[in-house]
């Protein structure tokens, strides 16, 4: 186990959006988020909470066009967090599965962090829309954070009717699959990889 801190700071500027990220990975949950999309905030609230990842993210964009970028580039800078905290990969325990229920919802989370970016998303939502954000930008946000962090996501929708439910099932999942898959496992030297890289 290092005793180095697993953090990193991605500050992204575009003419489309601006977007300041933290992201610890050892931490204790706790989050800052001040952006202009309060359904993906309360996500990415519950991402931190259930990680137990310290995150910040202050974010603007042009979300009187349409709020994809700006989601969008949350997942990039996410991603782009991810791969810079997590270093050279040494002694983790590369995998993370989780299955988190949400009521009626029940969703399936497995990462691999592999250093290959693939993300697969099965996750039919009822509603266009809850609240005034646009469901489908979930799978984009996704898209985003896999191929800047260069990981493998699957992600699975075993059951739900409830549209709110369903993608709180999602974040939850996301977040306890990922913390156990950044978590040290001690008896692994170097990766755990038969090629020595991940």
């Amino acid at each position: 186990m290092s005793d180095e801190l697993r953090s990193a700071e991605i500050h992204r500027k575009t003419n489309e959006t601006e977007i300041l990220l933290q992201l610890e990975l050892d931490g204790t949950g706790n989050y800052q988020i001040d952006i202009e999309m309060p359904f993906l905030g309360h996500m990415l609230a519950l991402f931190a909470t259930h990680s137990l990842c310290n995150f910040k993210v202050w974010a603007r964009g042009d979300t009187e066009v349409d709020d994809h970028h700006t989601v969008e580039d949350i997942g990039v800078c996410f991603g782009l967090a991810l791969q810079q905290a997590l270093g050279d990969k040494r002694g983790i325990s590369r995998y993370g599965y989780a299955t988190v229920p949400m009521d009626e919802a029940l969703a399936r989370v497995v990462v691999d962090l592999s250093g290959r970016p693939y993300l697969s998303y099965s996750v039919p939502v009822p509603s266009e829309r809850v609240g005034s954000f646009a469901t489908e930008l979930v799978e984009e946000f996704f898209r985003a954070v896999v191929n800047n962090a260069g990981v493998t996501v699957h992600i699975d929708l075993i059951r739900g009717s409830n549209s709110h439910h369903i993608l709180e099932a999602v974040f939850k999942a996301f977040a306890r699959a990922l913390k156990e898959a950044v978590s040290y496992e001690p008896r692994i030297e170097g990766v755990w990889s038969t090629k020595g890289k991940l």
